[in-house]
């Protein structure tokens, strides 16, 4: 998921960029309200975390002006300003929901996510996109660049567990545990094996690389062309 973050105050900005990372979405930052319109125009994002003052404009003109361009972004408003009238004005502006700062990282991350699950639009298919590289998870199938991917059921549980982390550098323990429901043994090398199956498969053909490994560390799964 991909989210933008308008906010001025630097520490804040960053502070949510980092933790939003590391549970596995990708962020951008404006500090300024002008900056973040033009950023909103010209990237595809799933969600704005949008602070109500701002240089140039404010919040409320932000969430009127988005709500223009797109019905469907998904808007949190986060701000100092918590009454009544203010977070009447957040709502009929066009947000989802409104959080009074200071708030708890962990509250904001648990309305993200309710948000995001409760306005999915149902289209019959649900698919994970990276890259040229498409997951169809009603079909069960892969494809990449049009070209069809045969996939084991495991094979595919793998792909689809780091496709949905994409970026996070996943440790073997982490896609033991979460692919192969197994408690991690560490003089196994089940998923080194079939990471490389699956790389043979995904990017063998192609200049562009999807998957790597982070030495000591784990693998990832990004498009990083």
């Amino acid at each position: 998921m991909q989210i933008l973050i308008i906010e001025d105050e630097v520490k804040v900005a960053n502070h949510l960029k980092m933790g939003l990372e590391e549970q596995g979405f990708a962020a951008d930052i404006a500090y300024d309200g002008n900056v973040g319109l033009r950023l909103f125009g010209q990237k595809a994002f799933d969600m704005v975390l949008v602070d109500a003052i701002l240089p140039g404009k404010n919040g409320f003109e932000i969430c009127r002006e988005i709500r223009v361009q797109n019905s469907e972004v998904k808007i949190i408003m986060l701000t100092a300003l918590g009454t009544t009238d203010d977070k009447v004005e957040g709502l009929e502006s066009g947000a989802d929901d409104y959080m009074v700062k200071p708030f708890d990282f962990r509250e904001l991350l648990a309305r993200i996510r309710a948000i995001l699950k409760r306005n999915l639009p149902y289209t019959g298919k649900e698919r994970l996109k990276i890259g040229d590289l498409l997951l169809d998870m009603e079909r069960k199938t892969a494809n990449r660049a049009g070209v069809n991917i045969d996939l084991t059921a495991k094979e595919y549980a793998l792909l689809e567990f780091l496709m949905r982390n994409k970026g996070k550098v996943l440790s073997r323990m982490e896609i033991t545990e979460k692919v192969w429901d197994l408690d991690f043994d560490p003089g196994t090398n089940v998923v080194d094996v079939y990471v490389n199956i699956l790389r043979k498969k995904i990017d063998k053909q192609f200049e562009n690389k999807l998957i790597h490994t982070r030495v000591g560390m784990g693998y990832y799964l990004d498009d990083l062309s």
